[in-house]
């Protein structure tokens, strides 16, 4: 069947919850990925960074297909011989006593929220059914009833209520907002993304992570950072809250905990927050399965042994320069923004416009796939692996395209 095919088959069969571009992938290997009709594109969305590996990254695809002959899923009734395997070389990696292991960001996101309810009530001395967790204007944290409850775009929650009390929002990269809600004596933890990737990778001015993490510890209030999408190597460095050498009391990862191959993900935390949930008070059937910590231990090695914190670090900062050498020749965009290689342009249009959504099938057309976010940004996350040719490759696109929209 050919794309034009494919797209009619998904939109008879499927939930129209999505508004993919007009291309229709069957192959994925490094930083390229090629269509049904054989067309070669890179791709600049990683997945939404979960595929920082590169697609199909061999030792990542190895571990699954070599454990997947031996052992799948025994659900957490029994133990298995992958898991603690796993536990230990993850909790050593990002240095923390334990980890509870989920699937995906989502599942993580809800883990964190009632690990920290829980802590709340059992180890601050709030009363029960007070807790009040702190969340960021802007914030995007995954679609389920819980964490819509605390966004504040419509497209997320308008006619999903009603919603779970218990939250309060307040501007992102607003210390003294932080400082006022932090008065609250129920207040037990603050959620943040250390960059805002879906909200358009909104950068926090330098030292406002810090200063959070030092505010909630002075109120005995748990720091969660959600870097599902910021972590593993995204941004330069193997966490985003690393660049200001912040250590969260809750640190949540999904994504490319995987290298995209399989729904990988996990909360961790010191064992005087983790050891509040007792068995049979949280889990999943496929949390820890063998397949998920084969995968995930080996999707880590690959970020340590090709240093790829290292690579995005570098190309992000040649990135920058080189889309603010073409801004300064066109009225088309009026910024970049980021850290390492998570970056995005902002189109001078209306948020309501199609100019950025042109833009990108424009670039597909070009031979490079990204995708809008919040009507009038592009979100611009290639794979980790990426070369320096690579990257400039794909800057000539961009710059190509940019010079038809302008002249067309």
């Amino acid at each position: 069947m050919n794309s034009e095919a494919l797209i009619q088959l998904e939109d008879q069969y499927g939930a129209h919850n999505y508004h993919p571009l007009p291309v229709v992938l069957s192959k994925g290997e490094g930083v390229y990925v090629w269509d049904v009709e054989g067309k070669k594109y890179y791709d600049f969305l990683s997945a939404y960074s979960a595929v920082n590996q590169g697609h199909c990254h061999p030792k990542i695809v190895n571990a699954l297909t070599e454990q997947a002959q031996t052992l799948t899923l025994t659900s957490r009734a029994f133990y298995n011989d992958c898991l603690g395997h796993y536990e230990k070389f993850v909790t050593s990696y990002f240095d923390f006593d334990k980890v509870l292991p989920m699937n995906t960001g989502a599942e993580a996101v809800e883990t964190a929220l009632k690990l920290c309810r829980k802590w709340g009530y059992e180890k601050k001395g709030i009363a029960e059914n007070q807790g009040i967790i702190i969340v960021c204007d802007g914030n995007f944290h995954g679609r389920t009833t819980t964490i819509i409850s605390f966004s504040n775009d419509p497209d997320a929650y308008k006619n999903y209520g009603p919603f779970t009390p218990g939250f309060i929002s307040i501007p992102y990269d607003n210390i003294s907002a932080l400082e006022k809600v932090l008065e609250n004596p129920n207040v037990i933890g603050f959620l943040v993304e250390p960059i805002q990737g879906e909200a358009g990778v909104y950068v926090p001015q330098e030292g406002f992570l810090s200063k959070a993490a030092a505010l909630c510890k002075a109120k005995n209030v748990l720091f969660m950072a959600d870097e599902v999408q910021t972590g593993i190597a995204r941004t330069g460095k193997l966490l985003a809250v690393q660049h200001e050498n912040v250590q969260p009391d809750i640190l949540i990862l999904g994504k490319a905990l995987s290298g995209g191959v399989y729904p990988v993900s996990a909360v961790l935390a010191n064992n005087d927050i983790m050891l509040v949930i007792k068995p049979g008070q949280h889990g999943s059937t496929f949390g820890g399965n063998p397949i998920a910590a084969k995968v995930a231990i080996a999707a880590l090695e690959v970020v340590q042994e090709e240093k790829l914190a290292e690579n995005a670090q570098k190309l992000g900062e040649l990135f920058r320069k080189e889309m603010n050498r073409i801004i300064a020749s066109t009225p088309l965009i009026n910024s970049v923004r980021g850290k390492g290689l998570l970056n995005a342009i902002l189109i001078n249009d209306a948020p309501d416009s199609s100019t950025a959504w042109d833009f990108c099938v424009r670039l597909k057309d070009n031979g490079l796939l990204a995708k809008p976010t919040h009507g009038n940004i592009i979100r611009f996350a290639p794979p980790l692996v990426m070369n320096e040719e690579q990257l400039m490759e794909c800057v000539a696109i961009i710059e190509k395209t940019v010079k038809e929209f302008t002249e067309k």
